[in-house]
């Protein structure tokens, strides 16, 4: 239908320069320029129309079983449903999450390859490692995903149970603990740095590949703390395996309402959101944007996925909030708070 009409107009605008005769030739670039516009432009809805055609691949910049590779398999499977084609969830780590997004970005703009993330790999990663691509320019949003807390937890021979005790704790022993971080930049490193900053303590820090390993060493006593993504640690929570000692946020989370807030300890506003998103590769076009993004509306509204999601105490926002646009208000907002103190904290590459 698309190639016909295409076809259609074309030959309606050289029947017309021909019965104009020479005035057309006077007006050759603007016949041409439209005739393009008009093939272009049905051309890119004729693709949209019929995308995909093939599986989508979901980009994870983090190793399986983190927090965000958790969230990508939850919804991959609602997704493929919607869209009739597979959706592939793809694991590429390294360089504080940053070549998985630039995996991503290097792939056609064409929906096929889309780019899953959360604050680490789209906020702290690419000022940190100095990539050479924009981390806001060069993404085209689809949809903010699910909302979480940083929580700081310590390994179950830690010789304190309170976040006074920690503190009190810290500043009786400085350097000498050791904090898991995520990767210079990451949401736990920046986390780490702000509550040093914010209770005048200091120690070390351990860099990890992903949530997963930096749990894993957290369990086995081999690190002292960590600021890590809350719902990824709730199972162990709920069993004593880490302790729990302040959440990063301004209000006390919903699945363990008994861990104190950072202002509860006497740090006013020191929290830091830890939210999630999905991107694809800027200049994919926007109906496939649409069909994407009502996708990941219908994943959220599946029972199983959001009582799965709310069990592992993540938040899906409001139907209105889970637009292109309030992702992209979103993103650029945490980098304008964000760049500036980890540019004043001259954050290395570790």
């Amino acid at each position: 239908m698309a190639t016909g009409a295409m076809t259609l107009q074309s030959e309606s605008a050289a029947a017309d320069c021909s019965r104009h005769g020479m005035r057309c030739w006077t007006r050759t670039a603007s016949c041409v320029a439209l005739m393009l516009c008009a093939a272009l432009g049905l051309s890119g809805a004729a693709v949209a129309q019929d995308y995909p055609v093939k599986p989508v691949v979901m980009i994870v910049p983090f190793p399986p079983g983190g927090s965000t590779d958790i969230l990508a398999r939850l919804i991959s499977e609602p997704i493929r449903a919607v869209l009739g084609q597979p959706v592939v969830v793809q694991n590429v780590t390294g360089a504080g999450a940053t070549i998985g997004v630039a995996r991503a970005l290097q792939a056609p703009p064409d929906g096929y390859t889309l780019s899953i993330g959360n604050w680490t790999s789209h906020v702290g990663g690419p000022v940190v490692y100095r990539v050479p691509w924009h981390v806001v320019n060069d993404l085209e949003p689809v949809a903010p995903l699910t909302v979480t807390s940083l929580v700081i937890v310590g390994r179950t021979g830690l010789p304190v149970n309170t976040a006074q005790e920690f503190i009190a704790w810290l500043k009786a022993n400085p350097d000498h603990a050791t904090a898991a971080t995520v990767g210079a930049g990451s949401g736990a490193h920046v986390c780490a740095i702000y509550f040093g900053q914010k209770t005048g303590t200091t120690f070390r820090y351990v860099p990890y590949r992903g949530g997963a390993p930096a749990i894993a060493d957290l369990l086995a006593n081999q690190v002292d703390f960590f600021c890590g993504e809350a719902s990824q640690m709730l199972s162990h929570l709920q069993v004593g395996k880490i302790k729990p000692l302040v959440v990063m946020s301004k209000s006390r989370w919903r699945p363990l309402p008994d861990i104190p807030t950072m202002e509860e300890t006497g740090a006013s506003d020191t929290y830091i959101t830890f939210w999630n998103g999905l991107w694809a590769p800027k200049g994919t076009p926007k109906p496939i944007i649409a069909k994407l993004n009502d996708a990941v509306l219908k994943a959220f509204a599946d029972p199983t996925v959001s009582k799965r999601l709310t069990d592992l105490g993540q938040e899906i926002p409001p139907r209105d909030q889970l637009a292109p646009g309030v992702l992209a208000a979103l993103h650029k907002s945490e980098i304008d708070k964000w760049w500036p103190l980890i540019k004043a904290a001259n954050i290395k590459i570790e």
